[in-house]
């Protein structure tokens, strides 16, 4: 048993299994967030060539879905509330698996990620308040600022090409999935003005229905896909957020392996259903909420009206702030440690990047201006330009240490014994050290066969009379 005066290490190294999970999780996000990108840019450039400014409202604007179940709605909004139902619903299973087989089933190390998490969304809002309260502007965006981006940060990863190692990526992504649950419960509580309970109860009762599905092993997409369409549709018309749904259907997923199982149900939904989300709901979200008209008068009111600069202070300056003196409190009042391969620049590094925001903020921006449609768009111009000034900042801050994390990252990745694990999780097996001890003693000998020759072949060569390396019939 562990000594229980054994200090822990924070954002120390992963389990291996865990380790496999974040790669999987962290390799799919990498692609759609260079998506999600792609798409952003897509939208800036649609919404602001004269020629195709019409076409991009018009798309955006079309409307179709059955008007009788009050689901006539715009292409812009079906990417807000439907496509991010998917999304949501990804988010959901992220949340169980991390509850019942990540970090956060152990309250002590969830600890960290949970008050960093809550830390890096109380202090973007306070900044977003103060900044309205001193310059006179509305309290309702004060949830604008409190989302990070998993996807986006992960792809502004991939394009500096920074090898961060899997501790450091893994703590983003619980971060991100915890800061997604509170982002959920602000949209549930704060942003549903009116309830229908007949629609809320029949979305209540589809959720039972899928649950008892899911607990008697029932499979089939034919079944639960219908069933959420279903659940959503009444979610939608009872006034509590659709993409609410999403997350409730993720969250009664079983995420953990019974025996002779390779993957739990949720892990093989999850599989299935998070590249549909990454490279497909998002990226349609961002193709039509990303399109904001940029002029220098929009980029002046950025920086002037206090609504859109508590935004930008919030995601930049907020979110840093806030989750680097959420996980040192921790630390501190736990005595816990840094791991010894991290220095506490590392922790401000990767809060900084927190500071992208820009899947759930501009879905949030949104619902907190619904009917002013100027400062809607002024504020998801905030939320570009804070996640930007966020992904610059955090840029400098890793390339200053991206020599050490690339050390760091080979260490994580050496397979000296090629039995596909590396050999860092392997330090404790004995059977490790004897298949390094057999590999060491092949290239002794190989390097002691190599040398005879050499040495042979010099003993050759100072034996002819007047050969290399001879001068006037002497050994040179």
């Amino acid at each position: 048993m562990a000594n229980p005066r054994t200090p822990r290490k924070v954002l120390g190294r992963l389990s291996l299994p865990e380790r496999t999970i974040v790669a999987d999780a962290l390799r799919t996000e990498t692609v759609g967030g260079v998506l999600l990108l792609a798409a952003a840019i897509t939208a800036l450039v649609w919404a602001n060539i004269p020629a195709l400014h019409h076409s991009y409202e018009s798309v955006s604007h079309f409307h179709f879905g059955p008007r009788t179940l009050g689901l006539d709605l715009s292409v812009a909004h079906w990417a807000a509330d439907g496509l991010l139902a998917v999304f949501f619903f990804v988010a959901g299973i992220e949340l169980k698996r991390e509850l019942v087989a990540g970090d956060l089933r152990d309250p002590r190390a969830a600890a960290l990620p949970v008050v960093a998490a809550l830390c890096g969304m109380a202090v973007p809002a306070l900044v977003y308040t103060l900044t309205n309260l001193t310059g006179h502007g509305s309290l309702g965006g004060w949830a604008v600022p409190t989302a990070t981006d998993i996807a986006f940060a992960l792809a502004v990863l991939a394009v500096i090409g920074t090898s961060l190692p899997s501790t450091l990526r893994a703590f983003l992504l619980t971060l991100a999935v915890v800061d997604d649950l509170f982002a959920i419960l602000i949209i549930a509580i704060f942003f549903t003005s009116h309830l229908n309970f007949a629609a809320l109860g029949g979305a209540a009762a589809g959720l039972v229905v899928f649950w008892l599905l899911v607990r008697k092993g029932v499979r089939g997409w034919y079944v639960y896909v219908p069933l959420a369409v279903v659940i959503w549709g009444l979610m939608y018309n009872s006034g509590v957020h659709a993409t609410i749904a999403g997350v409730a259907m993720g969250l009664m997923l079983r995420c953990h392996r019974r025996e002779g199982e390779e993957r739990s149900p949720g892990e093989r939904v999850e599989h299935l259903v998070r590249p549909l989300s990454a490279g497909l709901a998002v990226p349609l979200f961002a193709l039509f909420s990303a399109g904001v008209t940029v002029s220098g008068g929009t980029l002046g009111q950025v920086v002037t009206r206090p609504e859109t600069l508590g935004v930008v202070l919030g995601l930049v300056v907020g979110k840093a702030v806030g989750i680097f003196c959420g996980t040192w409190l921790t630390a501190r009042f736990t005595r816990a440690s840094l791991s010894e391969d991290l220095a506490w620049a590392d922790v401000f590094a990767v809060a900084t990047l927190a500071g992208i925001g820009f899947t759930v903020s501009l879905l949030i921006g949104e619902l907190a201006f619904d009917g002013n449609a100027v400062l809607t768009d002024e504020v998801k111009a905030a939320v570009l330009t804070g996640s930007l000034i966020a992904a610059l900042l955090a840029t400098v801050l890793l390339k200053i240490r991206n020599a050490k994390y690339r050390r760091l990252w080979e260490a994580e990745e050496r397979d000296e014994d090629k039995d596909g694990i590396p050999d860092i999780y392997e330090q404790d097996d004995p059977a490790y050290h004897l298949r390094m001890a057999a590999i060491y003693e092949g290239k002794a000998a190989e390097h002691r066969r190599i040398a005879e020759e050499k040495a042979a072949e010099r003993r050759a060569v100072a034996q002819v009379p007047g050969g290399a390396g001879a001068e006037h019939g002497r050994p040179a």
